[in-house]
């Protein structure tokens, strides 16, 4: 019997478990100089072109045309440990039971704005708004339910800003977003790997097919989709003031569901003089190799609506004294949009969902695969200082407290994260009159976090007797490097 092949492209989007400086699957890399200030105050600040995506308002405050363009190396590791298995029919799954997941991921970004007129200015820019991966070894105890996630979003972004008056400021930002990318998982078939040999007590022969513990499932895919974001700035002198909001993008990603060495099982070749059909539900014996039957390769176009959150920001930049600012933020994400993975045939001949839609799986006309997240919406908090400690180098620190969306219910081997802290440290050196270098790093801090995840049908209701459990430390940095130059 097939079971479940589920959890395609989309799910890398949202369960991804090395993101760096945001809860969820959130990217804050877009802006080296807010960076060092752990974000606080972004958009308040008047810094460099990167305010195409941190406040498009506060454009009309920098002079001239302005370039900014950086990089963030991201080096993030994820051990687990105590990690344990059973497959569908509740039997213990042998694999690795510790190891460690390392990502090392180059986040790249380039901004460049200028004005129309006095009261106008426009800017442009390329970041990227989502993403990172993960990928655990291939005998790992838990591979029936995560193996491979990788995603890519790339967002291109004109914004235009209008002066409202001497302190006050309007921007509004249009963002095409791209999004790629690819899921895989080992299939569990009921436990036929895990019976092994066993299997030939009940068949009476020698009919064990090893290539069933290296059923495969992946999904390729990719969307464009449309956002956008609104911002608000207020100059009061020392005091700067800023209100800006990212809006959700909805995608409908499409891809290929593929999955290698599926069981044949006897319903589906009844009749047909080339097989032995022992029972229904049971795998049936090909005469041709006189093993159980298996498909080596099936495809099915498959579907997933998926929407990214919405996310409010405000932030304050205060001015103490000549060399001395303090900044603070406060962000609201609203996860709780983000209820369920929902997979569904896209395909007219239709192959792996004539099982997985089935009353004993997925219980739903054309899904191919579903998970529950049920997530939350999430706040967080940070404060930083800047010093200007001469002409050319300006220091900053700054301190974030992240909130995680995940309930532990529902944490699962793809995103085993907790609550976080972020300390950052950062510095502008001025190398000219026209260019600077913005420098940051940053280091996270993370609790334990357990997992003990199972398997739901598309109404939420448990199937099989499959499940993971382990325990996860995570800790990442960040260093990142930005050229800026006035033009």
């Amino acid at each position: 019997m097939l079971r479940k092949a589920s959890l395609p492209l989309a799910i890398s989007l949202a369960l991804v478990s090395q993101s760096a400086f945001a809860e969820g699957y959130k990217l804050f890399e877009q802006s080296v100089s807010a960076a060092g200030n752990a974000y606080a105050g972004r958009g308040a600040q008047i810094t460099d072109a990167s305010l195409v995506y941190s406040n498009p308002a506060a454009l009309t405050k920098l002079k001239g045309a302005q370039f900014s363009g950086g990089v963030n190396l991201i080096h993030a590791t994820t051990r687990y440990n105590d990690a344990s298995a059973q497959s569908a029919n509740g039997m213990p799954v042998t694999g690795r039971d510790s190891g460690k997941l390392t990502l090392s991921e180059l986040v790249p970004f380039a901004f460049y704005s200028d004005h129309f007129t006095d009261n106008l200015s426009w800017g442009i820019g390329v970041y990227a708004p989502f993403g990172l991966s993960s990928d655990y070894q291939n005998d790992w105890v838990g591979r029936y339910f995560a193996d491979e996630t990788s995603i890519k979003v790339v967002a291109m972004q004109p914004t235009v800003a209008y002066k409202l008056s001497q302190d006050w400021s309007f921007g509004l930002g249009l963002n095409i977003n791209y999004a790629e990318g690819t899921l895989s998982k080992y299939k569990d078939h009921s436990g036929l790997c895990e019976l092994g040999t066993n299997i030939n007590g009940l068949y009476g022969a020698n009919v064990y097919n090893a290539a069933y513990c290296d059923s495969h499932y992946e999904v390729n895919g990719d969307d464009v989709a449309a956002g956008y974001n609104v911002g608000f700035h207020g100059d009061l002198g020392s005091t700067k003031l800023a209100l800006v909001y990212h809006s959700e993008v909805k995608y409908t990603l499409k891809g290929d569901s593929e999955i290698t060495n599926t069981p044949i099982t006897g319903a589906n070749v009844a009749g047909n003089p080339n097989f032995i059909v022992v029972g229904p539900n049971l795998p049936a014996v090909s005469l041709a190799t006189g093993k159980l039957a298996s498909n080596s390769y099936l495809s099915e176009q498959s579907k997933l609506n998926l929407t990214t959150p919405a996310n409010l920001a405000f932030s304050v930049d205060q001015q103490l004294t000549d060399v001395l600012s303090v900044q603070a933020s406060v962000n609201w994400t609203g996860w709780s949009s983000f209820e369920s993975i929902d997979i569904v045939s896209d395909d007219d001949t239709p192959s792996i969902s004539l099982s997985t839609q089935m009353p004993q799986n997925l219980n739903q006309a054309g899904y191919i695969g579903y998970i529950p997240e049920h997530w939350q919406d999430t706040w967080s908090f940070s404060v930083g200082t800047t010093v200007q400690y001469n002409e050319e180098l300006t220091l900053k620190t700054g301190l974030a407290y992240d909130e995680n969306p995940i309930s532990g219910s529902h944490k699962t081997a793809r995103v085993p994260t907790a609550d976080r802290i972020w300390w950052t440290w950062g510095a502008n050196w001025a190398l000219t009159a026209e260019q600077s270098i913005d420098f940051a790093y940053g280091y996270m801090w993370m609790n334990k976090v357990s997992i003990d995840e199972h398997e739901y049908n598309a109404n939420g209701d448990r199937i099989y007797n499959s499940g993971v459990q382990a325990t996860y430390r995570n800790k990442a940095q960040v260093l990142a490097v930005q050229w800026n130059y006035k033009f």
